[in-house]
């Protein structure tokens, strides 16, 4: 079964033409130890291929307003130890070589008159040899270094090959969008609380710079057809980093701000495990397309497509079902979308005269393997709380037969468990397990409430997840009590810490780029600075007993749990240190531990890291559950 992952096909990137008439996506292929994309398009009402771009690897493409040229990123036509990112425009199939930019070209995007091509590029040279720093944070997950540049939008003209700078100062852009001459932007407001935006709009032509809005914290931006109005996602943060991210608009000279789908109490930001999304996929943002503001809606298990009138905020669900939305495209009125169950690889449909799927990539695969499904749970806790849990039974499962099962904890918090394929699951159950997992307290999916668990961290989260397995084993009479087995993922990770420190219900643990010291995480983590103050309260300096109290190594000496720590290196979330520092103690005080460290890889190198080191991961936890728990 691990051999599989070799196998699994990736699609992303779903996006309409201007016309309606053709849809264009990415296809993501595991090859040796990379990862190829193509490009595709088809017709959107047969299903039939036009073209392919295969040269290269394609990402980030972008339909110009007319016509069939496609933008696009790829490294093709750069030296191997080149730093940077190139563009290109391709005709059907030809392309051409637009530009390439040392700080990388991301969010690429066409003018809306097709004339010049809009992206965001860092700014500023690295020294090999000695980094002299003066801000935080120093570095950020999934880049490396950050502390010398400053990522700017910039504008090129396709013609010429002319490229301008549009932003100034020295704070991050986050997001922006074009419409006729003007650019909405927004840029990072706070240094010491760098999600906070300044929404910039800039007439290009007369070269005038209107901050219109400050203190919320924006994702994505969307222009109104008219022009009038911009829509943005984003938060006011009146309840920190658990705000519900929802849509608003404000009128593009500035004014009161409208939030249309806070009433709706869950968030438009796409929180579902996935553990096989490529990793080229886009965002999942509002479009505003006619009359109407698409947003998809974070629901339980499900992440849905709704949309809303801007005009009176009445709402209509649009796509709604058992599965989850990954990406997105609306043209009048018209959606291309992907989709992924739990037990379904994620494919291309679209709504239009009917909803219909339009692609079957994974179909040799998934006809030879055999993938759970889940069952849902629920329990009531007892404050009052309504929590959701989900089982996977193991494959050939046989009712009178008793099985091991494995706990696995989300990361965020507020991330959740969906109705989405996680191949990880699969593998347990392939392999004998049972999988049992919780959307407890802090998860998204739920009212803003439910997901708010600042300060309480170890609290209502433990209870849930304790509860939660009691609730399995009293529902699932199957499930071995005896042979329970732990494991989560950076907030995951931290949840698995906690519980092995103040819980032996769990005969063994595997503890992934977790958190272990918060007073470590404040000073390392590439967000710790901004994170912790809000999660545990204040600082290291006015409130330590706090941070000591909430760090799982203040208690390992209760540790009875035999544990595995999984890290990767270049983890500048939770950095490599928080395991270290467990694995030290834990060794220290002569328990049973293990300290797993891949020497590359992201916060999510379970997810993106070469195919090699992800078998290597995933033979790993097997053999050390099977240690313990067979």
């Amino acid at each position: 079964m691990i051999e599989d992952l070799e196998d699994l096909k990736m699609i992303a990137r779903p996006t309409i033409s201007p016309d309606a008439s053709k849809i264009l996506y990415l296809v993501t292929t595991p090859d040796g130890e990379e990862y190829t994309t193509e490009l595709m398009v088809i017709d959107r009402m047969t299903g039939e291929k036009l073209w392919n771009i295969e040269e290269g690897n394609p990402t980030n493409p972008d339909w110009a307003p007319y016509g069939d040229n496609i933008l696009y990123t790829d490294r093709q036509g750069m030296e191997k130890d080149e730093k940077g990112t190139s563009l290109w425009v391709a005709e059907k199939n030809t392309s051409k070589l637009v530009g390439k930019f040392n700080g990388g070209a991301s969010q690429p995007k066409w003018s809306s008159d097709g004339e010049y091509i809009y992206f965001v590029s860092g700014v500023g040279e690295d020294d090999p040899d000695v980094k002299i720093i003066d801000k935080i944070p120093i570095w950020f997950n999934g880049e490396g270094w950050t502390y010398y540049r400053t990522k700017h939008l910039h504008r090129l003209e396709v013609a010429s090959g002319e490229v301008s700078l549009i932003s100034e100062g020295n704070m991050n852009v986050q997001c922006y969008a074009e419409h006729e001459g003007k650019v909405a932007y927004c840029q990072s407001a706070n240094p010491l609380r760098p999600g906070e935006s300044d929404l910039i709009v800039y007439d290009i032509e007369s070269e005038e710079r209107d901050r219109i809005l400050s203190g919320y914290m924006i994702q994505s931006l969307q222009w109104s057809p008219d022009g009038n109005e911009i829509a943005f996602t984003g938060s006011d943060g009146s309840r920190g980093y658990a705000t519900h991210v929802t849509v608003h608009k404000i009128a593009v000279d500035g004014g009161p701000v409208t939030n249309l789908t806070g009433k709706l109490d869950r968030g438009s930001s796409r929180r579902h495990y996935h553990d096989i999304r490529s990793m080229y996929a886009g965002g999942c943002e509002p479009i505003w397309d006619g009359d109407f503001i698409y947003f998809p809606v974070s629901n339980s298990n499900r992440h849905e497509l709704h949309k809303v009138d801007p005009d009176n905020g009445n709402i209509t669900p649009v796509l709604i079902g058992q599965y989850s939305i990954e990406e997105y495209s609306v043209k009048d009125g018209f959606v291309a979308y992907t989709r992924v169950n739990t037990d379904k690889t994620p494919e291309l449909w679209v709504l239009d005269t009917s909803e219909r799927q339009l692609t079957n990539i994974n179909k040799k695969l998934i006809d030879e393997i055999k993938l759970q499904q889940a069952e849902n749970f629920s329990f009531k806790q007892k404050d009052g709380a309504i929590v959701e849990g989900w089982i996977l039974k193991p494959v050939n499962w046989k009712k009178d037969e008793s099985y091991p099962a494995v706990l696995d904890i989300h990361g965020g918090p507020k991330s959740k468990f969906g109705d989405s394929l996680m191949f990880e699951h699969q593998l347990y159950a392939s392999n004998g397990y049972a999988v049992i997992y919780l959307n407890i307290r802090g998860s998204g999916g739920y009212s803003q409430e439910f997901g708010d668990i600042r300060g309480e961290w170890g609290i209502w989260d433990y209870e849930d997840l304790i509860a939660g397995v009691k609730k399995a084993l009293e529902l699932y009479p199957w499930l071995d009590k005896e042979r329970l087995g732990i494991t989560g993922l950076s907030y995951g990770g931290f949840m698995t810490n906690w519980v092995i420190t103040h819980n032996d219900m769990f005969r063994t643990a595997i503890s992934q780029n977790s958190i272990s010291s918060w007073t470590a995480f404040f000073g390392t983590s590439d967000i710790g600075f901004h994170f912790t103050p809000e999660q545990v309260g204040g600082n290291p300096w006015s409130n330590l007993n706090t941070y000591v109290d909430k760090s799982p190594i203040t208690y390992a000496n209760m540790v009875d749990t035999p544990v595995l720590f999984v890290h990767s290196w270049n983890d500048y979330r939770c950095w490599i240190d928080q395991s270290i520092e467990f694995y030290t103690a834990l060794k220290y005080l002569g328990k049973e531990t293990q300290l797993a460290m891949f020497m590359e890889g992201p916060h999510t190198f379970r997810s993106v890291a070469r195919m090699s080191l992800r078998k290597r991961r995933y033979r790993l936890m097997l053999d050390w559950f099977d240690k313990y728990l067979k």
